[in-house]
């Protein structure tokens, strides 16, 4: 494949070290437009290295990490019939989209220490939940179920295909609903749990065309954004209401 060529080229190209990773990506940049529905990122790479492949076997992990922003996750108890708000708890970071892919079962890929010190799984990018709340834990599983069901987090142990301990290369899906910003992409090589070797870089994801025009309008000049917003609703009810007349006539 093309791509085997490409970080087959790379690699003879690079200085030497014990090992570190040559990254690909299918795209860099992902562009949202009005139709956009969501995206596919393939990353690949291979593993530099100047002596013998260890006898420990090599395993790899990709995490793509969207914009962090504050969120709040609430509680909901059954009152008198009905379903109502009862407790609420403020996350001060956690990412918009986030998705990790692992070339075995994590508990072999990574050990726990290195989970702390690196951030890696779903629960470790979250930051800063619900302080002083007893059973913050719970939120915390709450905001990740919710996200995994809309596809904004992805827990993808197995998805790492690696090639005789050197290629390796996995897909992402990207949902429709994208938070604009940079995403971080890391690659972590470990041996028994343990990092060995990092690598990141970025891609970028914008607006663009009439979406991005409407999205700088509302943040830039919202009383103008809020006027025209009113004109095309009151202009789609008269059009929507001449129609009908002219139905009925009919």
């Amino acid at each position: 494949m093309a791509w085997r060529l490409v970080l087959l080229l790379c690699l003879a190209a690079l200085p030497g070290r014990a090992e570190e990773v040559v990254l690909g990506l299918s795209r860099d940049k992902v562009a949202i437009t009005a139709n956009f529905d969501g995206s596919n990122i393939l990353v690949f790479g291979a593993v530099k290295r100047e002596t013998a492949i260890p006898e420990m076997p090599l395993e790899v992990v990709v995490a793509i990490a969207g914009p962090s922003r504050p969120a709040t996750v609430r509680r909901k108890e059954r009152r008198f019939g009905i379903w109502v708000n009862t407790e609420a708890v403020e996350v001060d970071a956690a990412p918009s989209f986030y998705a990790v892919a692992t070339s075995g079962p994590l508990e072999d890929v990574l050990s726990r220490v290195e989970d702390l010190r690196h951030r890696i799984t779903i629960p470790k990018a979250i930051r800063s939940v619900g302080t002083g709340v007893l059973d913050a834990e719970n939120f915390t599983d709450a905001l990740i179920r919710i996200r995994m069901r809309e596809g904004a987090y992805q827990m993808l142990e197995g998805g790492v295909a690696l090639d005789e301990q050197t290629l390796f290369r996995t897909s992402i899906d990207l949902p429709a609903n994208l938070t604009e910003g940079d995403y971080a992409t890391r690659i972590f090589l470990t041996r028994g749990g343990q990092v060995v070797s990092e690598y990141e870089t970025v891609i970028d994801v914008r607006k663009v065309g009439l979406e991005r025009w409407l999205f700088v309008l509302s943040r830039e000049q919202p009383l103008l954004y809020g006027l025209m917003s009113l004109a095309i609703a009151i202009a789609a009810g008269w059009g929507a209401s001449a129609v009908f007349q002219l139905l009925r006539r009919g």
